[in-house]
C-alpha cells in the first residue's frame, strides 16, 4: 500500500476545511438570512431618516437644492455607487453631482410613503421603501410620480453610504 504524501495530505485537509466552511452552519445560515430591523432601532431610524432626506432633496427650493444635493451626494453616497434609474440607464456618484448654474425644475409634496430595512450583517443592509412627488413635464404640467425602490448600503469605517440602488416608476392605479 502507497502512503499518503504530504501535498496529498494537505490536498485531503484543505478539502475538508474546505466542505466545512462551505456548509452553512447555524450561525452562518442566520447572517445570510438576515433580520428586518427593529421598531426603534437607532440604525435603522438612521438610514431610514438618509432616505427620507434624499427622497425630499427635489423638493429643495432651487436656491438652496445644489448646495443640500452636493452635500448629501458626498457624504451618502459611495465613490463605487452604480443605480439603475426608472428609465433603465446605469447611474455613478460622478452622474448625481450637481452642475453649478443648472436648474432642474422644483418638484412639490416629495414624500416617502414607506421604507423597511433589512440587515444581512452588522454592516450590510437592504432598504426597501417607495416615495412620491409632484413633478413637471417638459410642457411643464404637472403630475404626480411614484417610484419604488431598493437601496443597498454599507458602513465603511463607521459611515453608512449608499453603494446601490435599482428604482422603478410605480403602476398606475
Amino acid at each position: 500500500m502507497k502512503s499518503r504524501t504530504l501535498p496529498g495530505k494537505f490536498l485531503a485537509i484543505a478539502t475538508i476545511a474546505s466542505l466545512a466552511l462551505a456548509v452553512p452552519g447555524p450561525a452562518q445560515a442566520q447572517a445570510a438570512d438576515g433580520h428586518w430591523a427593529a421598531p426603534g432601532d437607532p440604525v435603522a431610524a438612521d438610514l431610514l431618516e438618509m432616505e427620507r432626506v434624499w427622497a425630499t432633496l427635489a423638493c429643495v427650493p432651487a436656491d438652496a437644492r445644489y448646495a443640500a444635493n452636493k452635500a448629501f451626494v458626498e457624504k451618502f453616497i459611495a465613490d463605487d455607487f452604480v443605480g439603475t434609474s426608472p428609465a433603465g440607464p446605469l447611474y455613478t456618484k460622478a452622474d448625481m453631482l450637481p452642475k453649478p448654474g443648472t436648474t432642474a425644475p422644483v418638484e412639490r409634496d416629495c414624500k416617502v410613503l414607506g421604507a423597511k430595512v433589512r440587515f444581512f450583517t452588522p454592516d450590510l443592509a437592504v432598504i426597501y421603501g417607495s416615495e412620491s412627488a409632484i413633478v413637471q413635464d417638459a410642457k411643464g404640467n404637472a403630475a404626480p410620480r411614484e417610484l419604488i425602490w431598493t437601496d443597498t448600503v454599507l458602513r465603511r469605517a463607521g459611515q453608512w453610504q449608499i453603494i446601490a440602488v435599482q428604482d422603478m416608476t410605480a403602476p398606475k392605479k
